[in-house]
């Protein structure tokens, strides 16, 4: 399923008079930004690809070659928040202006790098630049569609997204094998270039008699008492586990310790490994139409999926790790593969909790709040699965183990909380349609 705005998914989605009227230049408007997101996956997942040169390149272990995703997440996941506000006071165009700016620097950088605490400062800078794309382009097309193509049009997003991963790891690991490592990186960062040309000249916030109410300057406590506000939602609260739950196994995977376990722990080459990454984006791609389309006709089936996913992929972890003999079989590796692709589109129905707990003036932070989740979860298990390969002497067995943990924390909150979001979520949709009925014609 799909995060941003508009109704909630499986509810009618009402036809509000003041709806942009979409179109043609809408959707013309609209892919500038989902070119932006596009090149900013492209750059977020490069070192997947790159992980064991860049372990050679910069002579680091596994503790230190996991820093550099962990930075760079901990980078977006600590931008969430401030990026939502951002977005409502100064408009979509500045805000992705400002990430193209800064993810591309960072790029260029890490092309350049020839030491690591350079190369760790520019994935920062790149992380930095890629958390301010997602929530622009999310609230960019609330701004130019009509509110019931929301769920459609972020759902698309989405997928042109896992496109950039798919980049990644077909084209850019070629170039990488075929021209080395400075020209592969450096080269990349032209699409960069690129996307902020077509953003400064084509890409506006609106369309024309659609400008939204200037906000007045608020301070400090208006910005707590949104992120409390929001926070008291069991609805936020458990679209952020949803997120942590079921995103962060697939993100790890492509990030960075897919490659090396499939290369070092099954002993793979490095072709065959990047074609079983390519399979993880590919079955992801096709998992969110099915996803999307099967929440959209039953609003209650987001739980069972988003358990669903998390029973299976730690089925598969399991059955992959304790396999006997010292490597499973590619069927095995296929299917853990498949089941992978499910994590992202699991993970969005995160969004279908929160969206609906949330008035309109705090989808922004609700949110911001909701996409930290997955990130912390992935952030955690990159370093814990980098030391312990480091104190096992890289027993991957040992080292993947740390999903477990991670899922089963995030399983027990999931539990805990769904009861309470349900209730309130039941009593916001009746207050709406009292509403609604008391509206005069």
């Amino acid at each position: 399923m799909s995060s941003g705005s508009g109704s909630p998914s499986g509810s009618p989605a009402a036809v509000l008079p003041g709806d942009p009227p979409g179109g043609r230049r809408a959707v013309a408007v609209w892919s500038i930004g989902v070119a932006v997101y596009f090149v900013a996956v492209i750059f977020r997942t490069s070192l997947g690809v790159a992980g064991l040169d860049a372990a050679a390149r910069f002579h680091v272990g596994a503790s230190a070659l996991s820093t550099f995703s962990i930075l760079q997440l901990l980078v977006y996941a600590g931008m969430q928040i401030p990026v939502g506000l951002l977005v409502d006071r100064l408009g979509t165009k500045k805000v992705l202006g400002l990430g193209v700016v800064l993810f591309t620097a960072g790029q260029l950088g890490f092309a350049l790098s020839s030491s690591y605490g350079t190369a760790l400062a520019s994935r920062a800078l790149l992380g930095c630049g890629d958390a301010m794309t997602f929530i622009s382009v999310l609230r960019l097309g609330t701004r130019w569609f009509p509110a019931r193509r929301g769920p459609l049009v972020a759902q698309l997003a989405g997928l042109v997204g896992m496109a950039g991963n798919l980049v990644s790891t077909l084209v850019l690991a070629r170039l990488l094998h075929g021209f080395g490592w400075t020209p592969a990186f450096a080269g990349s960062a032209l699409a960069g270039v690129l996307v902020l040309v077509l953003l400064v000249f084509f890409l506006k916030d609106h369309p024309e008699g659609h400008e939204p109410e200037p906000l007045p300057h608020q301070g400090a406590a208006y910005v707590r008492r949104q992120i409390a506000a929001s926070w008291r939602e069991p609805g936020t609260r458990l679209g952020m586990w949803v997120h942590f739950t079921t995103q962060f196994p697939a993100m790890v995977f492509l990030l960075l310790w897919g490659l090396p376990f499939l290369v070092e722990a099954q002993g793979l080459s490095r072709a065959t490994a990047g074609e079983l990454l390519t399979l993880v984006v590919l079955s992801n791609m096709g998992i969110g139409l099915v996803y999307g389309q099967i929440v959209a006709r039953h609003h209650a089936a987001r739980l069972p999926l988003a358990l669903g996913t998390v029973a299976a992929t730690a089925a598969m972890w399991a059955a992959t790790l304790v396999y006997p003999g010292e490597r499973a079989p590619m069927w095995l590796l296929v299917v853990l593969c498949l089941v992978l692709g499910a994590c992202g589109p699991a993970s969005m129905l995160g969004f279908d909790f929160a969206r609906p707990a949330n008035p309109p003036e705090r989808q922004g932070t609700a949110s911001g709040i909701t996409n930290m989740g997955g990130f912390i979860a992935s952030m955690t298990t990159l370093f814990a699965i980098g030391v312990l390969l480091d104190a096992t002497g890289d027993n991957y067995t040992a080292a993947f183990s740390a999903v477990f943990v991670l899922q089963a924390l995030g399983v027990s909150q999931i539990l805990r909380l769904r009861r309470r979001a349900a209730r309130r979520e039941r009593e916001r949709l009746v207050a709406s349609r009292v509403e609604t009925v008391h509206v005069p014609a």
